[in-house]
């Protein structure tokens, strides 16, 4: 596609909100964030939640408002994260689905997390695909390391095609643990889709922390989409910290428009995932 979808990653489940307090943890916090970066070209935002206390939660009840919060004050396609914590259990990160988000993340296999380990058997992955086929819910693959490309062609292979028909990954490089955060890593990942994956399965990428930049400019060479974030990262240069999610987003919407795929807006990106309507 001649365009660039951009995910915003606002929160995740590793940044200490008492060490960067610019951090949205709130529900308020989350859809101002939201609001701002849709603004400033993105079109997906991909949600962990935060409880009173800025720990990570999957609370149904908080899952609900938020998808309901941000489909009220934005058109960003809603993307809830069945990732959680490294130490949430299966049970909730399967009944994320009940919150009815147009999209949610399906990590494709285990990894070593840091100093944790993120755990996902092969048959959580397979009941996490099939209820999304159920809920109509469109998956982001997330591969963490390059044999999960071949488990994500494993998984399409014996249960078929996602909701909406359309394939869509995302990379997520530097982890420490996973695939290095580097142009060749890019590479090697985009190669492999095309080799393994259905025809017209597009992909974004994530660069953790110092990799952010690399894995940007790569993936946009290769003709992917883009991820940003302060779960990824919280520092914007070399001893300058990140005032706001919206300042990634717009480094990362200048980045495509320099390379001539300008950032869509959420429809064009709903059109190109196969998502349903919202609502």
């Amino acid at each position: 596609m001649t365009g660039t979808l951009i995910t915003v990653a606002p929160t995740g489940a590793e940044v200490d909100k008492r060490e960067v307090p610019a951090l949205p943890v709130t529900l308020e916090e989350l859809v101002g964030t939201a609001v701002a970066c849709e603004r400033a070209g993105a079109s997906i935002v991909h949600v962990h939640l935060r409880d009173d206390e800025a720990t990570p939660t999957l609370d149904p009840v908080r899952l609900r408002d938020a998808v309901a919060a941000l489909r009220e004050s934005t058109d960003l396609i809603v993307q809830l994260s069945t990732g959680g914590s490294v130490r949430d259990p299966e049970g909730a990160r399967l009944a994320v689905l009940d919150a009815e988000p147009d999209m949610a993340s399906c990590t494709m296999g285990t990894v070593n997390f840091g100093g944790d380990v993120f755990m996902n058997r092969w048959e959580f992955i397979v009941e996490l695909h099939e209820r999304m086929v159920e809920r109509r819910v469109v998956p982001e693959y997330e591969l963490f390391d390059l044999g999960h490309v071949a488990s994500l062609e494993r998984l399409l292979g014996e249960r078929g095609l996602p909701f909406g028909g359309h394939v869509h990954v995302d990379f997520v490089l530097g982890v420490p643990g996973g695939a290095p955060g580097d142009a060749s890593t890019v590479t090697a990942f985009a190669e492999a889709v095309r080799r393994r994956l259905p025809e017209g399965t597009t992909f974004s990428a994530t660069g953790i922390g110092r990799t952010t930049l690399p894995v940007m400019l790569a993936s946009l060479a290769h003709g992917g989409h883009l991820r940003v974030g302060m779960e990824d990262t919280v520092s914007f240069a070399r001893r300058r910290p990140v005032t706001g999610n919206e300042e990634l987003v717009a480094r990362a919407a200048e980045a495509a428009a320099l390379a001539q795929r300008p950032a869509v807006a959420a429809a064009e990106a709903r059109r190109v995932l196969g998502i349903r309507d919202a609502g």
